[in-house]
């Protein structure tokens, strides 16, 4: 199987290597960094060119990051919303995302590939804050050869251990391959675990809309706080009427000041 695969890197390595990155961009949960390792450590022999290498990764990158921006210029924040559902990752990666860029602006995708979560989130937040397309394509073309030239020159650099490696792999047979999917299986069983572990924490303190609205109606005055970022409530200035916003972080202090009496709400997306 691993003879397979670099066989395949070394007859077709330009178009692995342009899916694959396609895929992750696109957010198909696939890794491509070990793709890009490999291909690099390839580049040193019989393998495509290094510029290749780095260029069709570029260009798949630039491919699937258009399409989230294209989506996230269309239907704003709902795009953030949908990634939040399909992500094995914790929903506090769209607030990560949109607190970076309220911090950076698109300065931000440039290091977006190398953070989790991160990758997938910042285009279509790009779109939906409304940066020009000339400014994000730069950004986010600039970030994806940092990315890729990273892992790929790490490859290049280290090619005699990446060989000594895939040797070893390719003796182990079926029992490699049986022990990088058990490894993946269990990385992710544990993120869907708990991603679970969250939502029935959040279940169990949640409060629906019209719940709320029966609140006030009978004067029970909560103090609803509208802890969004700055960047979503700009894209979506929709509030709860009598809220307050408020920094996530400045919480404690202020709800320190809140009568014990009265109802806390966190309006959180």
């Amino acid at each position: 199987m691993i003879e397979q695969l670099t066989a395949l890197l070394v007859h077709y390595g330009l178009v692995l290597v342009f899916a694959n990155v396609f895929l992750v961009q696109a957010g198909v949960p696939v890794p491509a960094v070990p793709t890009l390792i490999v291909a690099g450590a390839l580049a040193a022999g019989s393998g495509p060119a290094l510029p290749a290498v780095l260029g069709v990764a570029v260009v798949g990158s630039l491919l699937g990051d258009a399409i989230w921006y294209a989506a996230g210029r269309i239907y704003g924040m709902r795009v953030l919303q949908l990634l939040c559902r399909i992500s094995i990752s914790p929903d506090s990666c769209v607030r990560e995302t949109e607190t970076r860029f309220t911090r950076w602006g698109a300065v931000s995708l440039l290091v977006a590939k190398f953070v989790p979560g991160f990758a997938t989130v910042a285009p279509p937040l790009a779109g939906a804050m409304r940066i020009p397309c000339s400014s994000f394509m730069a950004y986010s073309a600039a970030g994806a050869a940092l990315w890729a030239g990273a892992a790929a020159g790490a490859g290049r650099v280290f090619h005699h251990q990446i060989d000594w490696l895939l040797i070893e792999l390719a003796q182990m047979g079926v029992y490699a391959v049986i022990l990088l999917g058990g490894a993946l299986a269990l990385f992710v069983a544990y993120k869907w675990y708990e991603r679970r572990r969250f939502f029935k924490l959040l279940r169990m303190a949640r409060i629906s809309v019209d719940d709320l609205y029966r609140m006030m109606q009978e004067g029970a005055e909560p103090v609803v706080v509208d802890v969004r970022s700055a960047t979503a409530r700009e894209i979506d200035p929709r509030r709860v009427p009598g809220a307050i916003s408020l920094d996530v972080h400045d919480l404690d202090a202020e709800l320190d000041k809140v009568p014990p009496d009265r109802d806390i709400i966190l309006y959180c997306t």
